[in-house]
């Protein structure tokens, strides 16, 4: 139980009255992992800080994430109610980087696992096309089925094992169960940029659906200047030398109408996108935070800014609280390229935006993603009273794979508790064969818990502070 913005522990909140209950997933990163535009080989610079925005760009588990998703849904539609109010679910919130590319291919396979149907995670040839594949010229990749050349660094170093005939079932379509409660999305950088950091070029739209992939990066290549490089213009990575596979138009860019989804923000005329959507007793307002300029992360322009303001006042004047969803938080608010000006296109800072925020006793919650770690700060009001709770959620890519569930509940003294709770999925503790949906997705998280620098002993789980915890407010309404 946390009392920082109250100094005062609560009544029992399982006594209390249920106002409304969230799943919230974020950052599962849905990838072609055969795509020609996605830059493995900068995993090689992991060592180089000058790489640090760049490097993940290839993790040993990512060609089981579909399966990873899938169990997710399972769990979320397993669920009877949350764990303390025991209120069904209203809604499951994803606050971005549903996919890894901004590709075309990777958005009908997000959209198939949470809508239902058939999923088909594969593209280009009818084999596996990547760098996981036994005979790829590099041993920096963990090769599940064994090298042809001898055995890669993950297999050799941190005992990965061989599992031949995996990369046959990753790919392999299967039928997705589909999410029974309704659902929303926020945008990521990942959905509109290439790894998230670079802009799509013309020239490396080109190269998405073309039959060359890069095989590393040029020895005269400017180390110093590779991000600005990245963001500014990646096709500059695509030079030789490279290894030929099957192109496949499916892989083009997502433009802003394969967004349009009956439960997806529909970018508005200003080709941004964000909305607000209302339940019983609560509004939720998705920004986008995504910086078209490129880079990873976060902005939000003045307008966006004005409009937040508009919706917090209007949901107090309709005697609801206000939940807030972004993919940045925050500390991720530091996106200066574009308009750092003046006008409605003006970048606003972190500080303006937390000022708007505390204008409204209303909101009690911001969840977000991005870091890919369990991070529940409080946001108290400028005065030291009032204020917000503002939670951030790991990641389903990474380790530990979770989701979060999140209740709001009336206390009998008056007060309001946030219960948020932990959430894995479905996939079973030991991955056995790795040949079903479930054992797959349970490989996942176990390749996921033992990846260097990010798996079990990393901070991605947060603290206990971060992950169960009841979240104690004043009256709001």
């Amino acid at each position: 139980m946390r009392t920082d913005l109250t100094g005062r522990p609560a009544a029992n909140p399982r006594d209390g009255q249920a106002i409304a209950c969230f799943a919230h997933i974020t950052d599962l990163h849905y990838a072609d992992v055969q795509s020609p535009a996605r830059f493995e080989f900068f995993n090689h610079e992991y060592r180089d800080p000058r790489f640090r925005r760049l490097v993940p760009t290839q993790r040993a588990q990512e060609a089981l994430t579909p399966h990873a998703m899938e169990a997710l849904v399972d769990a979320l539609n397993s669920l009877e109610g949350g764990p303390i109010s025991g209120r069904s679910l209203d809604l499951v919130v994803n606050s971005g980087d549903s996919i890894d590319n901004g590709q075309r291919n990777e958005l009908a396979g997000f959209l198939g696992i949470l809508s239902g149907g058939e999923v088909e995670p594969n593209s280009g040839g009818p084999s596996y096309e990547g760098v996981q594949s036994p005979d790829w010229p590099d041993d920096i990749y963990w090769k599940p089925e064994g090298g042809a050349g001898g055995v890669d660094l993950f297999t050799v170093d941190l005992g990965f094992p061989t599992l031949p005939g995996l990369l046959e079932r990753a790919i392999a379509p299967f039928p997705a169960i589909g999410l029974r409660a309704p659902w929303i999305v926020s945008h990521g950088n990942h959905e509109h940029l290439t790894q998230g950091v670079g802009i799509i070029t013309a020239e490396l739209e080109e190269g998405l659906v073309g039959g060359l992939k890069p095989l590393r990066l040029e020895d005269s290549a400017d180390r110093d200047g590779a991000v600005d490089a990245f963001t500014n213009q990646p096709q500059q990575f695509m030079a030789p030398p490279h290894a030929r596979v099957t192109p496949d138009p499916t892989r083009a860019r997502a433009a802003a109408r394969d967004f349009e989804h009956a439960r997806y923000p529909i970018p508005n005329r200003l080709g941004r996108a964000y909305r607000e959507h209302d339940t019983e007793g609560v509004r939720l307002i998705l920004l986008d935070t995504v910086c078209s300029a490129g880079g990873a992360e976060g902005c939000l322009d003045a307008s966006q800014l004005g409009w937040l303001d508009q919706r917090l006042a209007d949901a107090r004047a309709g005697n609801r609280l206000a939940v807030v969803v972004s993919h940045h938080g925050l500390e991720s608010l530091t996106n200066a390229r574009g308009n750092p000006g003046t006008g409605p296109g003006r970048y606003a800072d972190a500080a303006e935006v937390l000022e708007v925020m505390h204008r409204h006793p209303n909101l009690v919650l911001w969840l977000n993603g991005h870091i890919h770690a369990n991070r529940v700060q409080p946001r108290p009001g400028p005065a030291g009273e009032g204020g917000f709770w503002e939670v951030t959620t790991s990641s389903l890519i990474d380790w530990p794979c979770q989701a979060r569930v999140v209740e709001l509940i009336e206390t009998a003294d008056g007060g309001l508790t946030i219960a948020c709770t932990m959430l894995d999925h479905s996939g079973p503790a030991d991955p056995g064969s790795a040949s079903t949906v479930l054992e797959l997705a349970a490989l996942h998280r176990q390749l996921a818990g033992n990846s260097p620098g990010g798996g079990f002993g990393s901070d991605r789980p947060g603290t206990p502070l971060d992950r169960n915890v009841l979240l104690l407010l004043s009256r709001r309404r």
